[in-house]
């Protein structure tokens, strides 16, 4: 009797890591010569997974991207977590964005994965679960060429692979 292997593929984000990473993007905003006086701010709603910029003008919002960008990469978090929504306009002439984080992979991007992988070895059995997609094969080298593949590949969420068996 041949044994199935697995393993499954998700899009998680730690947000301990994310909330430390927006701490220690506070700290440098506080610390900053050129936002002294600014009304300048970042803030984290864990609830709703969404992080808020506030900025006096353009160039100081793309500053706290860069900022927040450079943080969460410290924290080992991936840069395709983050969607940047369109700056609006705010209260005394500032700028507001909501920057998401995206949990989960939603039901058209499982589709493209399980097309990826389809294309890559048919044999390979994929199902999708909620927000995960697992893979089974009764051969381990084939998993290992789908993890492989899709790290090589550029798909728009941070993915993981977790409880291979």
């Amino acid at each position: 009797m041949a044994a199935n292997f697995s393993f499954d593929i998700v899009s998680e984000v730690d947000m301990q890591e994310v909330d430390n990473a927006v701490n220690q993007a506070k700290k440098e905003l506080s610390q900053r010569f050129d936002f002294r006086g600014s009304k300048s701010s970042i803030d984290l709603n864990r609830e709703e997974k969404k992080i808020t910029l506030i900025a006096d003008d353009d160039f100081k919002l793309r500053s706290l991207h860069d900022i927040l960008n450079g943080r969460v990469i410290k924290r080992n978090i991936s840069i395709k977590a983050l969607t940047y929504k369109e700056p609006e306009k705010a209260f005394e002439g500032t700028f507001r964005q909501v920057v998401e984080l995206n949990c989960g992979i939603p039901r058209e991007k499982q589709k493209d994965l399980v097309k990826l992988i389809k294309d890559l070895n048919p044999k390979i059995q994929t199902q999708i679960e909620g927000e995960k997609v697992k893979v089974s094969s009764p051969k381990k080298d084939d998993l290992q060429a789908v993890i492989t593949h899709l790290r090589a590949a550029e798909f728009p969420l941070p993915l993981q692979f977790t409880n291979y068996r």
